[in-house]
């Protein structure tokens, strides 16, 4: 069974949608399971002003997809840095063992749009 918390980040998505430009865009898939995962932020200097997702996959990955979102807002570039798989299963209350993949694909995600970003603000 999934968490409470997890349940209600499923059902009441706040940062479902995708930025348009400036926002740096990245697309992420755990070719296992077929999850996939487009990651919008927008930044204003070092930090996330805001972040948007789309998902497609199971009840955990578009969960742990607006958790991720959440998390985000407001951190800069190097508290993302951080970004750990159990940030994430802690943020939504746990993740069953066939779950915890969604967990690997939200750090990819992280780490692809800190890399766009550095193409985008060394351009």
């Amino acid at each position: 069974m999934h968490s409470e918390r997890l349940l209600g980040y499923f059902r009441n998505p706040v940062h479902a949608g995708e930025l348009g430009p400036p926002a740096v865009r990245v697309d992420v898939t755990n070719p296992a399971c077929g999850d996939m995962l487009r990651l919008t932020a927008l930044f204003a200097g070092d930090i996330v002003e805001e972040a948007r997702f789309l998902t497609r996959g199971c009840t955990a990955a578009i969960a742990a997809s607006e958790a991720l979102a959440e998390w985000m807002t407001g951190k800069s570039r190097r508290e993302m840095e951080m970004m750990t798989v159990s940030v994430i299963e802690e943020a939504v209350g746990g993740l069953e063992p066939a779950s915890k993949h969604v967990a690997v694909l939200c750090v990819d995600a992280i780490r692809s749009l800190l890399r766009a970003e550095a193409v985008v603000r060394d351009s």
